[in-house]
C-alpha cells in the first residue's frame, strides 16, 4: 500500500513537469515576434547590378535612407552624407512606395567635383521589393545642351534670312515701280544680284554646317596634298582679294599629306582667306603658309592677315556660329558668321583643331592643324622595281 502511494506521486511529479513545460512552451511560442526581414537585405542580385552601373543608382530603404549607391550618384552629388539630398527623388521614393507606380522626375544638380558646373538628369524611381526604392538616373546634360544649341541654330538662320530676303521683295517692288526708268532697273537688278549671292552663300554655309554636324566628314577619306588644298583655296579666293586691292600670297610647296576629305579641307582653308581678305584693308597682304610640326606630328596651314586685329573678348567667341567681330563690316562684305564655325568643326572631324593668333592693330594669324598621314611605304613590284604604296 506504501509503495503504490510513493508510484502514484511520482507520476504525479513526472505529469505536472511535464504541463508545466508544454504551458511554458505554449507562452514562449506566444511571445516571440514574428521573423521581420532585414532592411539591408537586398534581392539576390542587386548588389552586384549596381556596382557595374554605369549612371547614378541609388536604393533606399523603408526609412529613406541609403542603402546603396553606386560610384557616379556620388560623383554628381545626388548622394551626400549617405543621404539623397533632391527633394524631389525623396518625394517620388514616398509616392512609389505608397502606390508601386513608376516614377519619373527631370533634375538639375550642381556637381561639386565639377566646380559647380550644372548636370541635368533624368531618373526612373520605382519600387525594388516590399521594403526598397531603386533610383536610376541617366545623364541627359550634353543631349539638352545640342538640343538647345540646334534650337539656336534654327532662330538664328530664320535671323540672317530675313535681311536678304527682305532686300530682295524690297528691290523687286522697287523694279516694279521703276519699269520705266532703264537706269533704275538695272541699279536695282545689280543689288539683287549682290542680296541673292548673299543668300546663296547662307544656305550653302548652312548645309555645310549641318552635314558636318550629323555626318562622319571622314567616311570616305584618301591622301590630301596639302599644297593642292591651299592652292585650290587660294584660286577661289583670288577674284574677291584682287577687287578689294588685297595681295595673296603663299609659301614654297612643301609636299606634305593628311588623310581627310579634300573639298572639306579646301572649304576650311577657303573660309580662313577669304575672313583674313574681309578684316583687311585695301593695300594689305594676306599669306598663306604651310609647315610640319614634327614633334606634335601635325600639319600646320596658317593663314595671316594685316588687319584690325580681334579684342581678346572677341578671341573666345570667334569660332561660334554667326558671331561677327564687326556685325556692320560683315553686312558690308557679305559674311554669313559661319565660316569660322566651319573651320572648327573641319579641323575636329580631322583630328586636329584650329589656333588663333591676334593683336590689336598688327592683324591675325589663323592656323588649321590636322595630323600628317603616316609615311608612304615602298612596296616591290613584279619586275622587281620599288614603288611606293600608301599607307593607310
Amino acid at each position: 500500500m506504501q509503495a503504490s502511494v510513493v508510484v502514484a506521486a511520482l507520476l504525479g511529479l513526472v505529469v505536472g513537469c511535464l504541463v508545466a513545460l508544454a504551458v511554458r512552451h505554449g507562452d514562449g511560442a506566444r511571445a516571440a515576434p514574428d521573423p521581420q526581414p532585414d532592411p539591408d537585405d537586398l534581392p539576390a542580385g542587386v548588389p552586384e547590378l549596381l556596382a557595374v552601373l554605369g549612371g547614378p543608382a541609388v536604393v533606399l530603404d523603408v526609412s529613406d535612407a541609403v542603402v546603396r549607391a553606386s560610384p557616379a550618384a556620388h560623383a554628381v552629388g545626388l548622394v551626400r552624407r549617405a543621404a539623397l539630398v533632391e527633394p524631389d527623388l525623396l518625394a517620388a521614393a514616398r509616392a512609389v512606395r505608397a502606390d508601386g507606380e513608376v516614377r519619373e522626375v527631370d533634375v538639375d544638380l550642381r556637381v561639386p567635383a565639377a566646380g559647380g558646373a550644372r548636370r541635368s538628369l533624368s531618373v526612373r524611381v520605382a519600387p525594388l521589393g516590399p521594403l526598397h526604392v531603386v533610383v536610376l538616373g541617366s545623364d541627359r546634360t550634353e543631349a539638352r545642351r545640342l538640343e538647345q544649341v540646334r534650337r539656336d541654330f534654327v532662330v538664328n538662320v530664320g535671323h540672317e534670312l530675313k535681311t536678304p530676303v527682305g532686300a530682295v521683295s524690297v528691290l523687286a517692288e522697287a523694279m516694279a515701280d521703276a519699269a520705266d526708268d532703264p537706269e533704275a532697273v538695272r541699279r536695282f537688278a545689280t543689288r539683287m544680284g549682290v542680296e541673292a549671292r548673299r543668300l546663296a552663300v547662307l544656305v550653302h554655309d548652312v548645309v555645310e554646317l549641318s552635314r558636318l554636324q550629323d555626318g562622319e566628314p571622314l567616311a570616305a577619306a584618301e591622301r590630301v596634298d596639302v599644297d593642292d588644298v591651299v592652292a585650290e583655296a587660294v584660286d577661289r579666293c583670288s577674284t574677291t582679294a584682287g577687287a578689294r586691292g588685297i595681295a595673296l600670297e603663299t609659301g614654297a610647296e612643301t609636299g606634305l599629306e593628311v588623310v581627310g576629305d579634300a573639298e572639306l579641307l579646301t572649304t576650311a582653308v577657303r573660309n580662313l582667306v577669304d575672313n583674313a581678305i574681309r578684316y583687311s584693308d585695301a593695300g594689305t597682304r594676306v599669306a598663306v603658309g604651310v609647315r610640319l610640326d614634327e614633334a606634335a606630328g601635325l600639319v600646320e596651314v596658317s593663314v595671316s592677315d594685316q588687319g584690325l586685329g580681334i579684342a581678346p573678348a572677341d578671341r573666345e567667341r570667334i569660332f561660334e556660329r554667326f558671331y561677327r567681330v564687326d556685325p556692320a563690316r560683315s553686312r558690308v562684305t557679305g559674311g554669313t558668321g559661319l565660316g569660322l564655325s566651319i573651320v572648327k568643326h573641319v579641323a575636329a572631324g580631322h583630328g586636329g583643331d584650329v589656333q588663333l593668333w591676334s593683336q590689336e592693330g598688327q592683324g591675325s594669324t589663323f592656323t588649321l592643324r590636322v595630323p600628317q598621314a603616316p609615311p608612304r611605304r615602298p612596296v616591290r613590284a613584279a619586275a622587281g622595281t620599288e614603288q611606293e604604296e600608301s599607307a593607310r
